[in-house]
């Protein structure tokens, strides 16, 4: 390893301390914590302006997944869809999500943050004008496949980004606005497409993509994508931009200069540099918890809650407004799954056919209130734990997994309903505890820890 990598690492491990007061080892005395950014506000107008835009697309995210459940019957009436074709449906967007996800890290990379939701608007956008005018299935699917390739991209970018232009004080306060988002564009959808037609909802649904827009054109590129690509006085700029013009940003911009010069060297292997066995451990945890979530039925909850309502005796208005009105952890997750099949077993035996759809109605409001805290988890350590020259290919790797098993769950979902309702709750329940259970015991905690020593005391401990 080199010497100026080593000097790096260890300063900014040193460098954690307590409360707004470190010991700083390269200078020998006491500073101030944040960096030294004394001046620098933790929330500036920018800041807040640059999240929400970021968000819109998480709202976007959002509307994509919850479009399939309030419309389903409406839409397979109209076009004369068959379950297997409304399957394909519902499950294409997981499939342009692969797409999305295989390359959302490098495309971050080369093109930025903020070109890269530039053009994730014209795809959203185009995709919900598609789904509304068609009048035939082959456009109607390449409408939804054109939403997931965005949704692929954007459920790594809009993490990433907020995480980076963050302060850590306020990091987890500010990524947990991503799966927030998300829940609120899926009640959104829920409401609305309860009581309009699935053309008018598409059209309602580019609402986000046109907000976002124009807003791009006053937010700041990520400055930690700026040190990557060697652009320092616009990293200078885009700091100042977001912590205050008044603000000083000279230790902040210079740990971010050196920590991105200190591990652009060990670039050299493209993909294959985040199997390096420093990256083992973080990419495990993050790969385990995204994939158990998909297999958690992440997608046959949001894809089809509106059948679930109707197959446990429910009303889907009623059931689709009531759970917007819901929208909590793994452990939440686990025993909403369980609830749900027990509902269904209750009710394919004749023990307790008044109760069941209760029950049924609980489990799925209980997993969506879950799933709020428990989808965030992932993305906010993705962004945290790998430094920025592997970051775009751990997020590629595990996006691409997560949504593969989210394709298969939301494609099959339908038959296996077939073969046992509540047998594949049960089975979505199993992989939830095991999802608790990864979270439990091999999440690091990052509160309070700037990216850099995050990242840092990790590659520090595996050397």
């Amino acid at each position: 390893m080199s010497q100026p990598r080593t000097e790096v690492t260890e300063s900014l491990i040193v460098r954690q301390g307590h409360g707004n007061l470190v010991y700083i080892e390269e200078n020998g005395g006491v500073g101030v914590g944040d960096g030294g950014s004394v001046a620098a506000s933790n929330v500036t107008p920018i800041l807040a302006l640059s999240t929400f835009a970021a968000a819109c697309l998480a709202f976007g995210f959002g509307c994509s997944v919850g479009y399939s459940s309030p419309t389903q019957s409406s839409i397979m009436e109209e076009m004369g869809l068959s379950v297997a074709e409304f399957s394909l449906f519902g499950s294409i967007l997981s499939i342009g999500a692969l797409l999305g996800a295989a390359i959302s890290g490098k495309i971050s990379d080369l093109l930025g943050r903020k070109l890269t939701m530039w053009i994730l608007n014209l795809f959203y956008i185009s995709g919900w004008l598609a789904m509304a005018f068609t009048k035939v299935l082959w456009l109607l699917d390449l409408g939804r496949f054109s939403l997931g390739f965005t949704n692929g991209i954007s459920g790594y970018l809009v993490s990433i980004y907020i995480a980076e232009i963050t302060l850590k004080n306020v990091r987890g306060r500010f990524s947990a606005i991503v799966p927030l988002t998300i829940c609120w564009g899926m009640s959104f959808i829920y409401v609305v497409g309860s009581f309009v037609h699935w053309r008018t909802l598409a059209l309602v649904a580019t609402i986000p993509g046109l907000l976002q827009l124009p807003l791009l054109s006053f937010i700041p590129e990520s400055p930690r994508w700026l040190a990557k690509v060697g652009r320092d006085r616009e990293l200078e700029a885009a700091l100042l931009c977001l912590r205050g013009e008044k603000a000083d940003i000279t230790d902040e911009a210079t740990d971010i200069k050196d920590y991105a010069k200190s591990v652009k060297g060990f670039s050299k292997r493209g993909l294959l540099d985040v199997f390096q066995k420093k990256y083992v451990h973080p990419l495990l945890i993050v790969v385990g918890l995204m994939v158990l979530s998909s297999l958690g039925g992440t997608n046959a909850f949001v894809y089809y809650s509106g059948v679930i309502f109707v197959s446990a005796g429910i009303s889907s208005m009623f059931g689709l407004v009531t759970l917007a009105a819901v929208q909590a952890s793994s452990a939440g997750l686990c025993f909403s799954s369980f609830l749900t099949g027990l509902s269904f077993f209750l009710k394919e035996s004749n023990w307790w056919d008044q109760g069941s759809p209760i029950l049924a109605l609980i489990g799925l409001l209980m997993y969506m209130g879950s799933y709020v805290v428990a989808s965030g988890i992932p993305w906010l350590l993705l962004s945290e734990l790998f430094p920025v020259n592997v970051k775009g290919s751990a997020g590629s790797i595990c996006n691409f997994l997560s949504s593969i098993t989210g394709w298969a769950v939301a494609y099959y979902f339908n038959f296996l309903t077939e073969w046992s309702t509540a047998g594949i709750f049960f089975i979505f329940s199993a992989f939830c505890c095991a999802q608790f259970i990864v979270a439990a015991k091999m999440v690091p905690e990052t509160k309070g820890r700037t990216l850099e020593e995050i990242q840092a005391s990790i590659t520090h401990s595996s050397e």
